[in-house]
């Protein structure tokens, strides 16, 4: 009671709103495999989806195996509508079922960049078009292998695939999906061939207007898994927010526990508590690991799934927090440095805990499939080493002695419900702006950015005019002269960050962190040059996943005129890629 009362760690909300309840669903995410190709196989998945929404699970669910429109159909000889009723479908099952009455259900539904229903895929989040063909309800995500990016990149042709002439597709990645693919088109499988840079430019289009068509990397996801030990193992998608990366299969629903590390308590008297950072990260491990045995679970996939693999996703909260008690600028070395320690004691702390969990309870089932039997751990799979080796190489050898009671430990939430109630800042989010609304039961009003208003007091400048004037400029201070500069420096929002930095402080950690995290990143204007640079940075770090792209209302944006030429789609994607440093229309 005490560690949770103190908001060093809190649990995710399905856990806080479950505990203690006749049925005590406290997983956060579901994975759910693609459907077989049969009318069985849909619609045993829409039972299994509102099963698992109803007692508040968040759902990822993909469709690469469901064949495209126009694809025959010999039981009758007539011909597939393709995998769009299907997903008008399940949207409407999605806003039926709510999440124990607490909160709408939610979903995300993935798709591969080959499927030859990928370009309606991206409409369905549109706000015009026909209504049959969208689905307002559904989140929408891009599993994307390497070598589409590799097409994108040469601007080369990529070639659309049925399912149906292709099923061994969705269960490949690497070397081997590239060998499986480029013979296919070899043989002319393929249903059409279009231009790769056309389907790149339609996924950044699609994000500018929607936020919508999330861009996750099948590839590094899979080949950087504790889980993939096993090539018969496979991550086909990830979760509602995109920081779970679990394999699945039609026996194997993908389950997580979550919860997360309030990093604002472990800044004590100017200083990062390391130590303390490890204590909390050692009980945390414990608690989430106990979370599976006391878990209700909707479906048996989901529980045969969770006992054989026992995942956790122990998270951060409350960087920005840190950041901010510390005095570090987001994008400064320093910062980047604090970001990976952090990391690194978490994962240190995480595997230490599973190990030592093993030793007593035994290593979770199938722990002799995983990378981590054969010693390799994530930082090894990202080719980057850790700070004190010594101490890792130690844990390698416990560890491949003793095994992990965990399959996976770490997954970076977006903690919008735990941050409001702890009080910091969510996850790994840069602050959007020094002005919040707060709506509580007695109404809205507004406060300004705690840090900020500690900062001026204690330069005698925190005054109603400052407060007005933080106001008019929406909650930026860039403009506002009677701050000196290192303050405005320091509290910039995620609009007025490089999000270059965002990307580079997600990739290191990245190599401590063995799911994902939810990354969103933020352009105040988004064109398809900045996106389109952005991702191809993000996919060259090697990140697993993305998140939300947020932009700005139009009427919050400055108004700027510049003589620049307009460009069509085709010239901004060249631009971008060919020539990112100076390319015109990213600036």
């Amino acid at each position: 009671y005490l560690f949770i009362s103190s908001f060093d760690f809190s649990f995710s909300t399905p856990t806080l709103f479950n505990a203690a309840t006749k049925h005590p669903q406290l997983s956060s995410c579901f994975l759910l495999d693609s459907p077989l190709d049969d009318l069985k196989s849909i619609y045993q998945k829409y039972t299994d989806v509102a099963m698992l929404s109803k007692f508040s699970g968040g759902i990822g669910v993909a469709y690469h195996r469901v064949r495209s429109n126009g694809s025959l159909i010999r039981s009758t000889n007539g011909k597939s509508n393709g995998i769009i009723p299907w997903l008008k479908t399940l949207d409407s099952s999605v806003m039926a079922v709510n999440q124990g009455g607490k909160r709408k259900g939610a979903a995300c539904v993935y798709l591969e960049t080959w499927h030859a229903d990928i370009e309606t895929f991206l409409e369905l989040r549109e706000n015009t078009g026909d209504e049959a063909r969208r689905t307002h309800n559904l989140n929408l995500a891009n599993w994307i292998p390497d070598l589409f990016m590799k097409r994108v990149q040469e601007n080369g042709k990529w070639s659309l695939f049925d399912p149906k002439e292709v099923p061994h597709f969705p269960d490949l990645y690497g070397k081997e999906f590239e060998e499986a693919y480029l013979e296919a088109e070899r043989a002319q499988l393929y249903v059409r061939q279009i231009e790769a840079r056309d389907l790149y430019a339609r996924m950044m289009k699609n994000l500018a207007e929607t936020g919508q068509g999330w861009m996750t990397f099948k590839d590094a996801s899979n080949i950087k898994c504790n889980q993939t030990g096993n090539r018969n193992r496979v991550v086909h998608l990830s979760n509602l927010c995109t920081e779970i990366t679990e394999v699945t299969s039609n026996d194997e629903t993908a389950v997580c526990n979550l919860g997360s590390i309030n990093l604002a308590n472990h800044v004590v008297d100017g200083k990062f508590d390391f130590k303390k950072l490890e204590s909390t990260a050692r009980t945390a491990a414990k608690f989430l690991d106990r979370v599976i045995d006391r878990n209700f679970y909707p479906t048996d996939q989901a529980k045969h799934s969770n006992k054989r693999w026992r995942p956790i996703g122990m998270g951060i909260m409350g960087l920005q927090d840190a950041f901010f008690k510390l005095d570090l600028e987001l994008d400064s070395p320093e910062a980047l440095e604090l970001s990976n320690r952090i990391q690194e004691v978490v994962y240190y702390a995480a595997l230490t805990t599973s190990c030592e969990l093993a030793e007593t309870k035994g290593p979770h089932l199938t722990f002799f499939e995983t990378r981590a039997a054969k010693g390799q751990l994530q930082f090894d799979l990202w080719g980057v080493e850790p700070r004190e080796k010594e101490k890792w190489e130690f844990l390698r050898a416990r560890i491949k002695k003793h095994g992990l009671r965990n399959s996976l430990s770490l997954a970076i939430a977006p903690t919008a419900t735990i941050a409001s109630i702890v009080g910091c800042y969510e996850a790994i989010e840069p602050q959007v702006s020094n002005l919040f609304k707060r709506e509580t039961m007695s109404g809205e009003f507004l406060q300004v950015n705690k840090y900020l208003v500690a900062k001026l007091k204690s330069i005698n400048l925190w005054n109603d005019d400052i407060r007005n004037q933080i106001k008019v400029n929406n909650g930026s201070i860039q403009e506002i002269q009677a701050i000196p500069a290192n303050i405005r420096k320091l509290f910039r929002t995620a609009w007025e960050y490089s999000m270059k930095s965002l990307i580079d402080l997600a990739a290191g950690r990245g190599a401590f962190l063995d799911q994902s995290q939810s990354l969103n990143l933020f352009q105040e204007s988004p064109n398809i040059g900045k996106l389109s640079s952005m991702y191809f940075y993000a996919w060259q770090k090697g990140l697993k996943t993305t998140y939300y792209l947020r932009s700005r209302p139009a009427t919050e944006i400055k108004k700027t005129t510049t003589g620049g030429k307009s460009y069509t789609t085709a010239e901004a994607v060249a631009c971008s890629l060919e020539n990112p440093e100076a390319c015109e229309v990213c600036q």
